[in-house]
Formats: structure tokens, C-alpha cells, sequence
């Protein structure tokens, strides 16, 4: 198990989530015996269930739960325990409104959904804190209790809070940094547009302001801020948690939300981490198909590759198993037969070493009534239980990967400040969100995978020195610890890629008066004499690299090389034909390269070949872009995952003979996947 996780399964593990307060107490008996039947383990229950065990403010019963955990004690079933503060009850938010979080123009959110409250509400902290504590005082030992998970989702719905408690907190918060208003002055460049605060009463959090004229050095610090609270809400349940469960017992929360600090969270709160992965989102009705991704469900690669770096085994909280939509939104259509498996084992490639899928049984009322579970209203056996009981006998076959490690070709390099600041500011997120959209469509087509590495405070240059290439597309804001960093992982021998628009920015957000990469220009030597946007109305902006030509989209950083660099790249066109477009400087073990553009999958597959990490996988598969090629390895044993996102059957070839742990058999040259096939193969080493 990685240092960054405390907990990792020791088996490839099945569960599901399920509300008993949802169903009549007559079918609880047989649902736990058909989910064991169908090699469900693991059930995730309570975090939405607040007036279960407080129906009014300061009375507690614990009857409900005390019953159903006693028959999943008889039954054998394992209880991963939510706590419910994602939904506060009805008798709370109407006692205490100010528990409730606000639009930007200042309304209140209202009772009847889910996360309307705010994180700084003194008042909701302690009724949280009191929930949590009576919870787990009273759960915290029983045996069929396995783990627990804090609050459902944090961050999801709403991600940015406008309650006056949120302006109060954030005071606290810039104090803390700052010390003075004339060091926040400073720092927010307040001089401009006669913004300068000369009381601290005068500090909001962003409001609505006319023409949207935004201060982005108070929208990085007010995404900061909202990471702080998030962390500090969830770190406040687990530290009652930990008081009251059982040793064994681990403590997760599900997520992958914005503007939280998720490397953070997890490893000053929790013991693992979880995801929920819905791909069917790719094929909603509201999605236009002429701005779609191409990619399709295989985008949700992306977002495990994210997970992972987190939690290397990390688990699924909630596996896509139906249709997905609430009675307001997101229409969908039912998986097709292989889809449900193809995406759990989608999860499973990417790192997961637990997969519990969404929901046993659609629920009949609510919001969420067309979110489809494994069972229909009907609660007959249908096609999705079978394809979970052939989804289970496949994972328990592959019990050996559990713990592996994925295996990268390189390194996408990414940090807080840069993501936070990119949502405030447009030049920045046109570029960040292109690049990162078409590295991973890259790394998918041409099987070249990749993990994430985030620059934290404590970051190591073993951290980075484990992979032979870093790719840090658009870092804006760069401190000087990170070049330093940089810098020693490019004099060990490592390869560091730059795109446009990179060292340009203080960790204020502020632009500094250096040339560009400004930072970085140390570890690359190359100047940035001028930049544009390449215009839609434009010709198409390429370079050349000997007979290459090679696109060179979005934005141009045109470079002069200096202080030992060359330029391996010449913009072709415009009106700076002939000068740098990429250039290269050698280290004594190292290089640095600025490619002075975005990046798209038609450049990236030159700057693959280029740096000889394009399809590391092909002494073993060939295979079409349409599959998806992963690799995890334990000790010398590698795992192949074949993953085939189309309707139709496809072929690849396997170079050398492997075993299909599905059925133990051997396999080697021409092999097909039918639709939505999968297949894991271990690789028999010669």
C-alpha cells in the first residue's frame, strides 16, 4: 500500500448503497441475502437519515439503525456507516436559517434539497459535531460496522458559499495570511479601481459587482478559502470519529468536487479515498452532439486518473448500475448490456480495489427516482443483477491485481493555485482546459497512460524523479520553491515540458515584471518575446521540425532561445514565421522543453515520439485507438486491461502469450472484444 493512504483492501471487494429507511422493514432480510447472492459484501448506509437518529432537536433514538445493523450482523453483511450531514433536517434549517448557504446575490438556498448549508455556520458546526458524536459513540463498535464515510459528496451541488457566516470566516481566514489590511491591499492589488479596504468589515466574499469586473486575487484567495473550510468541516468529523470506532475500521468520504483541496483532505482526514463514476453522463439528452467529446464514457478515465492521485487504491462509492436523472434534470439512457461491467471495470484499471455500485434498488419517490439501481421499481431479477453476479465472478478472477500499482508513461504535473486560479481567470482556463482535455484524449488513443502528480507543500523530488517526463502544461503562478524543485528533477536526469503562458504570475495571481517563463526561464532558457491568441478567423498557426509539421494551436508563446537552449521548432506562418516555437535546453542528465503553444492530440503524438514514451505497452498489444490499454503491476507481474467502449466487436493482437484470468486460459496473436467487452490478461514474462 502507498504512504499516502492508511487503509487498502486486501481483496477486490463488491458492495452496493442502500436506504433501508426507504423500504418497507419486510423486504431488509431478503435484499441482504440477494445481494450476498450476487457477491455484494459491503453496503453503504445513513448519510441522508438525520431525523432517523435526531427527530427533534436534542432527542435521540437509535432504534432504527441498532435494528438494521443487527440483522446485517446476522445476515454477514458489512456496513460502511454515512454521516448525514449533507442533509440537514427540517426541524434545524427552520430553527437556525443561518445554517443555510446563499446565492452570490445573497438568497437563501431553502429546505427540500441537498447541501444548502454552509460550512461556517457556528451554529451548524456544532449541531454537526453533535450528530457525528452520537453516531459514532453509539455505532462506533458494532462488528458489522467496516468503515465510515463523512458527510455524501462534499462540494457537489454547491461548491461556493455567500452566507454571511461565509463573509465573517473569510476575514478570519485573510487575517490569518495577510496580518494587516495593508499587506491584503497589497497582495489583491486594491489600488486598482479605488477597490482599497480600509476596515475589515468592508471584506465580502465575492458579490455581485457591475460589467463583471472581478478582482482575481480575491477570487484565489476566496477558492483558497473555500478548500480551508471544506477541509476543516470534514476533518472535524473524522477527529470524532476516530474517538469511537473500532481500530480496524476505516474513515473515507466520496468526492472529487471543486474547489477543495482533495490531496489535502485526504491525507489530514481520511484513510482512503473514494469516487463516484458515473460515464453514462457522457450520453445524456442534454448533451449537445455537435460540442460533444469524442471520447465519450471513456472521459471518465480522466477523472480516476485525478482519484489516483490521491489514493493510489483508492474505492468506487457509487458504480453507475442504471439510468442516471433526477425528476429535474439529466435524462439518460439505460446501460447497455456490458456497459455496466465495462465501467466498473473501467474503475478497476485505474486503480479501484473496491467497487459498490448505485443502487440495489431504484428508489419509488424523490427527487432521484429515475436514478436507476441494480433492480427496477419492480424488484424482479433482471438483466443488471445478472451482469453484477458475472461482473463479480470476473473481479474475484482477477483477486491478484489488488494492491498493483498503474503503470505511466509520464507524468501530467498539476497544482491548487493554478486550477483555482484558472477559474477566475478566462486566459488562463482557454488554455488549462484545452491542453488537459487533449492530453488525455492523447493518452487514450495512443495508449500512452499517465499519472497525476500534484506540487504540495510537501512535495519530494522523489515525488517526481519516478518518472522519466513531466509534462506542466500552463503553471501561471509558480513560487520559487517549486522551480528549485523543477530544477533538481531536470539536473537528476528527468525531462520537464512547458507549454504557453507558463511563470507569468506571483502566488498572488499578480503579473510580474520578468521576462516569461519568468521562474522557469532558469530550467528552460527560453524568452518570451511576444504572445497572441491564434484567432478561429485566422490561418492555422503550425511549426516545423525538420520535414514535421506540427500544430500549434489556441495561443503562441513566440520564443527566443538563450543561455545555452536551442530551438528544435520554427513557426511556419504568420507574421512570425522562422522564429522559436519550441526550444530545448540539455542539462548534463536532463532537458527542459517550452513548446510555446496548447497542446492537442496532433502535436502531442510528435512530442511523444519525440521523447520516446509513445505506446509503451506495444512489445505486448497492438491494438486500435478505439480500446483503451492499461497496465497495473505487482512486483514483476504485470496485468493487461483491454477495455472496448464500442457497440461493435474489435480486434487487437497480443504480441506474447498471456493468461485471461477470466478463464485461466492462454492467449497470444489475433483477439477480439465483442461490444462493450472487456478482458485482464496476465502477462507471462518469458
Amino acid at each position: 500500500m502507498n504512504d499516502r493512504q492508511n487503509y487498502g483492501w486486501k481483496e477486490m471487494t463488491m458492495g452496493v448503497c442502500y436506504y433501508p429507511e426507504h423500504w418497507d422493514k419486510k423486504l431488509w432480510a431478503d435484499d441482504l441475502e440477494r445481494m450476498q447472492d450476487a457477491g455484494i459484501t459491503v453496503i453503504r448506509i445513513a448519510e441522508f437519515a438525520w431525523n432517523k437518529v435526531e427527530p427533534a432537536e436534542g432527542h435521540f433514538e437509535f432504534g432504527f439503525f441498532d435494528e438494521f445493523l443487527d440483522l446485517c450482523e446476522q445476515k454477514k453483511m458489512k456496513v460502511i456507516f454515512g454521516t448525514p450531514t449533507a442533509t440537514p433536517p427540517a426541524w434545524l434549517t427552520e430553527k437556525y436559517p443561518e445554517v443555510l448557504n446563499a446565492t452570490k446575490e445573497g438568497i437563501l438556498y431553502r429546505h427540500g434539497g441537498r447541501r444548502h448549508y454552509n460550512y461556517n455556520s457556528p451554529v451548524y458546526r456544532k449541531l454537526s459535531a453533535r450528530i457525528v458524536e452520537k453516531e459514532a459513540e453509539h455505532y462506533g463498535k458494532h462488528p458489522a460496522i467496516v468503515g465510515w464515510q463523512i458527510d455524501n459528496e462534499l462540494n457537489c451541488e454547491a461548491s461556493e458559499f455567500y452566507s454571511e457566516a461565509d463573509s465573517a470566516a473569510f476575514r478570519v481566514f485573510l487575517k490569518e495570511k495577510y496580518g494587516t489590511l495593508d499587506g491584503l491591499n497589497e497582495a489583491w492589488g486594491t489600488v486598482f479601481w479605488n477597490q482599497t479596504y480600509t476596515d475589515w468589515k468592508e471584506v465580502y466574499v465575492p458579490r455581485n459587482v457591475a460589467g463583471d469586473g472581478i478582482n482575481p486575487h480575491q477570487y484565489l484567495d476566496y477558492f483558497r478559502f473555500l478548500s480551508e473550510s471544506t477541509v476543516k468541516f470534514c476533518g472535524m468529523q473524522a477527529e470524532i470519529i476516530r474517538k469511537y470506532r473500532k481500530p480496524e475500521d476505516f474513515i473515507t468520504t466520496n468526492g472529487l468536487f471543486r474547489n477543495v483541496d482533495n490531496h489535502r483532505m485526504e491525507k489530514e482526514c481520511l484513510d482512503v479515498y473514494m469516487y463516484d463514476s458515473y460515464p453514462n453522463f457522457a450520453f445524456g439528452l442534454d448533451r449537445d452532439p455537435l460540442t460533444a467529446d469524442d471520447l465519450n464514457d471513456r472521459k471518465w478515465t480522466k477523472n480516476l486518473n485525478e482519484v489516483r492521485s490521491v489514493c493510489p487504491h483508492f474505492g468506487i462509492m457509487e458504480q453507475q448500475a442504471g439510468a442516471n436523472g433526477w425528476v429535474t434534470k439529466m435524462e439518460g439512457p439505460a446501460p447497455a448490456p456490458g456497459q455496466l461491467t465495462l465501467w466498473a471495470m473501467q474503475s478497476v484499471a485505474q486503480g479501484a480495489d473496491f467497487v459498490s455500485f448505485f443502487r440495489w434498488r431504484t428508489c419509488t419517490v424523490g427527487t432521484e427516482m429515475y436514478w436507476h439501481g441494480i433492480l427496477d421499481y419492480d424488484n424482479r431479477d433482471n438483466r443488471k443483477l445478472a451482469e453484477v453476479k458475472d461482473f463479480y465472478r470476473k473481479l474475484k478472477s482477477i483477486d491478484a491485481v489488488c494492491g498493483a500499482e498503474n503503470v505511466a508513461a509520464f507524468a501530467l504535473v498539476k497544482d491548487y493555485d493554478n486550477v483555482w486560479d484558472s477559474e477566475a481567470d478566462a486566459w488562463h482556463r482557454r488554455v488549462a482546459e484545452r491542453s488537459e482535455k487533449e492530453i488525455f484524449a492523447a493518452s487514450e488513443l495512443y495508449h500512452t497512460p499517465y499519472n497525476i502528480v500534484y506540487l504540495q507543500k510537501d512535495s519530494e523530488l522523489s515525488d517526481l524523479s519516478k518518472y522519466p517526463v513531466l509534462l506542466y502544461p500552463h503553471p501561471t503562478l509558480v513560487s520559487r520553491e517549486r522551480s528549485v524543485l523543477l530544477k533538481s528533477y531536470v539536473e537528476e536526469g528527468g525531462t520537464l515540458v512547458i507549454g504557453c503562458r507558463s511563470g507569468y504570475k506571483d502566488m498572488n495571481g499578480r503579473c510580474i515584471m520578468m521576462p516569461q517563463p519568468g521562474l522557469l526561464q532558469e530550467i528552460t532558457g527560453s524568452d518570451v518575446r511576444e504572445f497572441t491568441f491564434t484567432g478561429l478567423a485566422q490561418e492555422a498557426v503550425w511549426a516545423s521540425c525538420g520535414e514535421e509539421k506540427i500544430e500549434m494551436p489556441v495561443f503562441n508563446d513566440i520564443l527566443e532561445p538563450h543561455d545555452g537552449s536551442k530551438a528544435i521548432a520554427v513557426y511556419g506562418n504568420g507574421y512570425y514565421a522562422g522564429k522559436a516555437a519550441i526550444t530545448e535546453k540539455r542539462f548534463k542528465r536532463g532537458k527542459a522543453i517550452h513548446f510555446g503553444s496548447t497542446f492537442s492530440r496532433k502535436n502531442l503524438k510528435w512530442l511523444f515520439e519525440y521523447l520516446g514514451i509513445k505506446e509503451p505497452f506495444a512489445e505486448l498489444i497492438e491494438a486500435p485507438e478505439t480500446l483503451e490499454v492499461v497496465m497495473r503491476k505487482k512486483g514483476d507481474t504485470c496485468y493487461l486491461f483491454v477495455l472496448n467502449f464500442q457497440a461493435e466487436e474489435v480486434s487487437f493482437t497480443l504480441k506474447r502469450e498471456m493468461r485471461l484470468l477470466y478463464t485461466g486460459d492462454t492467449k497470444a496473436r489475433k483477439q477480439s472484444l465483442s461490444g462493450y467487452g472487456t478482458a485482464v490478461y496476465e502477462v507471462l514474462l518469458p
